[in-house]
């Protein structure tokens, strides 16, 4: 199995369940993946409403969500303990990305949100009514487009240090810009569906319990990936009016 997702890779499942230890399951997953988004909910609100703190603390908590992304990578045991405080750092640093757009254009924080979970209600009925399936075919092309999106924004970014703007039309609100959003939305909302798949391949192959935890990681990952790029692509329309 392959998945462009850092946190669901092909060796994810790989861990040893010990003699007696609980079994991961859809249903545990499904639970700890809605207590994640409450808690990002809880922190994003709270910066939302005081987004002098979050505009101060988003450096730290920037370099707090990488360390606790690498910890849980490395660490899958981990993850109970990491991937709740993964997630209350990451409503902080959404909180007040979304109340900077929202002041710039009201509304756009609650139409990303609502686009963002009818994505994934979509694509999850998808899934289940087995409309969509992760083929190996899927998952290679999937992975290609998502390492091409990773290297294209690292590579902008290291270029943007030296002033040098060679993908500037990509992150413009031009034509060329808009299509280039609604493309890595496109290919950020394939991943919710591997995902899904190593979700499931988990629960079946008796994964150890705290696995439900690190696939929520792997859920909330994708999740905070495709609500950014949908805020983007809104703020791109917006800005052309």
């Amino acid at each position: 199995m392959r998945s462009a997702n850092p946190a669901l890779n092909k060796n994810t499942f790989r861990v040893q369940r010990m003699a007696g230890e609980a079994s991961m399951t859809i249903d545990g997953t499904v639970n700890k993946t809605a207590l994640g988004l409450i808690l990002l909910m809880t922190t994003a609100i709270f910066s939302w409403n005081n987004p002098e703190i979050a505009l101060s603390l988003f450096w730290p908590i920037t370099i707090l969500t990488f360390i606790l992304l690498l910890i849980t990578i490395f660490n899958k045991k981990a993850a109970p303990i990491t991937v709740p405080i993964y997630c209350l750092a990451e409503g902080v640093v959404l909180g007040g990305i979304s109340a900077m757009a929202n002041s710039i254009f009201p509304g756009i924080a609650n139409q990303a949100i609502a686009i963002t979970f009818g994505i994934l209600a979509a694509l999850l009925f998808l899934y289940k009514s087995r409309l969509i399936a992760a083929t190996e075919n899927f998952r290679l092309g999937v992975f290609s487009a998502t390492l091409g999106v990773f290297f294209i924004y690292i590579f902008n970014m290291i270029l943007g240090l030296f002033g040098v703007e060679l993908f500037g039309s990509l992150f413009g609100n031009g034509l060329t810009g808009i299509l280039f959003s609604v493309f890595v939305i496109g290919i950020a909302s394939m991943n919710l569906v591997l995902d899904f798949d190593f979700i499931e391949h988990g629960a079946e192959n008796g994964a150890p319990k705290y696995m439900e935890w690190y696939a929520t990681f792997g859920l909330m990952v994708t999740l905070i990936w495709l609500y950014i790029e949908i805020l983007n692509l809104l703020m791109k329309l917006r800005s052309r009016r």
